[in-house]
């Protein structure tokens, strides 16, 4: 038996070589992206980025159609949006949009079959009017957020009649009364990385105004209205755009000083503005649909599909990262009569 203790130490190291074998490597590339010293340093796994790849190609645009000819408006009936463009570049943005979100259902995704094209018998045909609208809006009144990059139909739905990151009101996980009150934490949940943090700050930030601020100005305890539960609420959001984004929290903050906007990242402002134009998109456009949805394309509690920073970005820290399709099309930033909705 003097063998035994050698094979036994022989097994216990293959046995820690196979699970080491499923441990995830460590990151790779490093972006110093901040003065040296200071950890503004955005790290990122190549094998992840490369995953993401095939999501954020962009297809084609369609050949472009000779300009001129009559108003679609003044052809077809019940052109509620796309009113001054040319027959052909309306059939031709006809042509894109359902590429872009129902290249497998076609025409009929929207179009009742056999009905005429301008009656509004499906819901989703209601629907892609609205989102046609909040598509102009984003690129004519939130270029603080898009740049002139700016947003089309395909950004947020990949080629899916339902964006895959869409997201709804989270009830929560059933539990027993004498679990107490878990304030909606220690239930990990993909909105917040899997951390126990609240489970739901989509609704709290993204559809209701609460503040996001949550670092006291005063020592404590002497006059600061901000609690240890605020902070958790806040944090819970942070995780929720650094997993959209697919970065860290120094992509935006320089980790000395969180709440220093002097020492924080250019990304950072368009990170405060692209929050205001989630919950604006929520508030304006989304919510008003939930009579239109059917009860199968509602949330647990009954309310309307609504976005978060997910939606567009899926991952990548630009959706498409930074392609810009808007040139290709530039209807979809058209001004509409929208322009003028209040920003939350």
């Amino acid at each position: 038996m003097k063998g035994a203790p050698a094979r036994i130490i022989a097994l216990a190291s293959l046995a820690a070589l196979l699970l080491l074998a499923g441990c995830e490597r460590p990151p790779i590339d490093a972006v110093q992206r901040g003065y040296r010293g200071t950890g503004m340093v955005e790290m990122f796994n190549p094998r992840t980025v490369e995953s993401r790849a095939a999501n954020n190609e962009v297809p084609a645009p369609l050949d472009p159609v000779p300009a001129g000819g009559p108003a679609a408006s003044k052809t077809f009936k019940n052109v509620q949006v796309l009113k001054d463009l040319s027959v052909a570049e309306f059939t031709r943005t006809m042509l894109a949009m359902t590429a872009w979100v129902a290249p497998t259902q076609g025409c009929a995704y929207c179009h009742a079959a056999g009905e005429d094209l301008s009656v509004d018998t499906l819901y989703t045909k209601v629907v892609a009017r609205r989102m046609l609208q909040m598509t102009q809006h984003i690129n004519n009144d939130w270029k603080a957020h898009v740049a002139n990059t700016g947003v089309t139909c395909y950004t947020c739905h990949r080629g899916q009649p339902v964006p895959a990151r869409i997201w709804f009101t989270d009830p929560g996980p059933k539990q027993a009364k004498s679990a107490g009150n878990r304030a909606g934490q220690n239930s990990p949940a993909p909105s917040v990385a899997y951390a126990a943090l609240p489970y739901d700050p989509l609704t709290t930030f993204l559809s209701e105004a609460n503040e996001v601020r949550v670092v006291s100005t005063t020592p404590l305890p002497n006059g600061s209205d901000r609690t240890i539960k605020q902070t958790e609420w806040t944090y819970a959001l942070m995780m929720n755009i650094s997993d959209s984004l697919g970065v860290n929290c120094t992509y935006c903050h320089n980790s000395r000083s969180f709440t220093g906007w002097n020492e924080s990242t250019p990304q950072r402002v368009t990170a405060w503005h692209g929050i205001r134009m989630a919950r604006d998109l929520n508030v304006q456009y989304m919510e008003p649909l939930k009579s239109v949805f059917p009860e199968t394309r509602r949330g647990p509690l009954g309310d309307a599909p609504k976005v978060n920073c997910a939606t567009c970005h899926q991952g990548a820290f630009k959706p498409l990262y930074g392609a810009n399709m808007v040139k290709d099309y530039p209807v979809l930033a058209a001004a509409t009569s929208t322009a003028a909705a209040k920003k939350r």
